[in-house]
């Protein structure tokens, strides 16, 4: 019976082979992770063979776990870091350079002479992103600037570019197929958000030429089959592709507009659905694709904060305050309120809605009754408040309330913060038991891909009717709902607009 789905999900520092079931049970998983290189302050960069062989290793591992597992597998997902950037030798799959990652700011003063040359609006309307050394499309031109012959090579047609769903691809399937899926595609600046191809005025723009570029894919549908694996049959079909967080956004089911999740790692990743209509940001919030199944698009406004998980960190390892991010909740439990003590979490800045790089991270409201648990509620009111920000500016743009948040990555684990960012939103917010949902969600397009969940191909007119179908494949762990009374609410909102304004101030000597 092929009753289970392989979700590979290459994250950033590592690789997870996560294998479900069709109940959305998780029955295996495995983590390997991979070395990062820094060729210089503020350069970024993985190799593609170390990618590789992270992948197989986690993949191996996670099918040692069960006996004969590999025969009931049905398909692949797959969903990766995005923006991520390489360039190969089509014929021997080997990179020409190390994949220049997303975190990489060595493309920044290109960014900024295309800014100063006016050309932010063009792009932000087409692409639904601003020019930054974050996304892919001034890496690629990086490396075929830098390597020599290269340009005249991607010119022939004998190299490829693609992120990193595009490399696993062109890997997983003996090099036979060139293809990347519509979600990381939008965030390239190289595709056109309304016509969902590659736009050729942004090819010149950014110098990439067009004979490097992967085909457009939907997020499920049969992109290929493997192929001369070690560690796989031939023909198991690669199902479903998205990027991290529009798999986490499908993983947690946020099928109707309005509906959005929170990833909290490092930093907090928030994302809305807005429907099949792409909505541009007042908010300085970024508009990109959702998922497309079948002939269906839909669109997300995404917002981060720098600073989340981060914050702990600092108390942990910058103060000293606790022995474990988990301590966290427990000190902050040890009194009842933040006894007037509000921290603003921008230890690197403020991301969205405030976009300002020079604000400074700041603790308002100490007296000599305040103590390390007001702190610590402090920080959790502060990511909080931060994530709250991204949330109401996402309601603004789209001109809809927030319907409900759902939560995943690490500190959602903590009940506290929980419960405290749905007493400042004045929202519910649900967490799942399995809080897995970046994998899972690759593994559920890829089900949806198959036709496993409606019985046939029919997803290809219609998502509809299987939606309910994969929203079972969750399982809901709690619910937070508002318990703080509107009074409470309104004097939080007052001084964190107060202490955001104190720490966007100047710095004075």
């Amino acid at each position: 019976m092929k009753d289970l789905l392989l979700a590979i999900d290459q994250g950033t520092t590592g690789s997870t082979a996560l294998i479900m079931d069709l109940k959305g049970r998780t029955v295996a998983k495995a983590n390997v992770e991979f070395h990062q290189h820094f060729p210089r302050p503020g350069w970024v960069e993985h190799r593609g063979d170390e990618i590789l062989a992270s992948v197989e290793a986690a993949v191996r591992q996670a099918l040692a776990q069960v006996p004969s597992m590999i025969e009931r597998l049905a398909g692949i997902g797959i969903t990766n870091q995005r923006e991520t950037t390489l360039v190969w030798d089509r014929k021997t799959g080997v990179p020409i350079h190390n994949a220049i990652v997303w975190q990489c700011r060595r493309t920044a003063d290109r960014c900024a002479a295309l800014v100063a040359d006016g050309k932010s609006a063009m792009v932000r309307e087409r692409t639904g992103l601003v020019v930054d050394a974050y996304f892919s499309a001034t890496k690629v031109a990086w490396i075929l600037d830098e390597i020599p012959g290269a340009r005249d090579r991607a010119d022939r047609g004998d190299l490829a570019f693609g992120t990193i769903d595009s490399f696993l691809v062109h890997h997983l399937t003996g090099g036979e197929v060139h293809a990347t899926d519509v979600t990381n595609a939008s965030r390239t600046l190289l595709m056109n958000l309304h016509t969902l191809a590659w736009d050729d005025e942004l090819l010149a723009l950014f110098r990439v030429p067009s004979a490097v570029l992967p085909r457009i894919v939907p997020s499920a549908g049969v992109v290929g089959v493997t192929k001369g694996l070690s560690y796989l049959p031939d023909g198991l079909p690669i199902a479903g592709i998205a990027g991290d967080q529009q798999a986490a956004l499908f993983g947690q089911a946020c099928f109707a507009p309005g509906e959005a999740k929170c990833t909290y790692g490092t930093g907090a990743f928030v994302l809305m659905n807005v429907g099949k209509t792409p909505v541009s940001s007042k908010n300085g919030l970024l508009t990109t694709v959702a998922w497309k199944i079948g002939d269906q698009v839909y669109y997300a406004l995404e917002g981060s904060a720098f600073i989340a998980g981060a914050a702990v960190q600092w108390l942990r390892d910058g103060l000293g305050l606790i022995q474990s991010a988990a301590d966290v909740e427990a000190l902050a439990r040890t009194v009842p309120d933040d006894g007037g003590v509000l921290f603003v979490p921008a230890l690197a800045g403020l991301g969205a809605p405030h976009w300002d790089p020079d604000a400074r991270g700041l603790v308002v409201g100490l007296t000599r009754g305040s103590n390390k648990g007001h702190l610590a509620r402090a920080v959790l009111e502060g990511i909080a408040m931060e994530v709250d920000d991204l949330l109401t500016a996402m309601a603004n743009d789209a001109g809809q309330p927030l319907t409900g948040l759902r939560v995943d990555g690490g500190a959602a684990r903590n009940d506290l913060l929980m419960q405290l960012q749905a007493d400042v939103g004045g929202v519910r917010v649900d967490r799942p038991k399995d809080i897995e949902s970046t994998s899972r969600g690759a593994a559920m397009l890829a089900g949806v891909g198959l036709g496993l969940f409606s019985g046939d191909s029919s997803f290809n007119e219609s998502f509809q009717g299987v939606e309910a179908q994969v929203a079972r494949m969750i399982e809901a762990d709690v619910s937070f709902v508002p318990r703080a009374p509107d009074a409470w609410r309104d004097g939080i909102r007052r001084r964190w607009t107060d202490a955001i304004r104190r720490a966007r101030g100047p710095i004075e000597g």
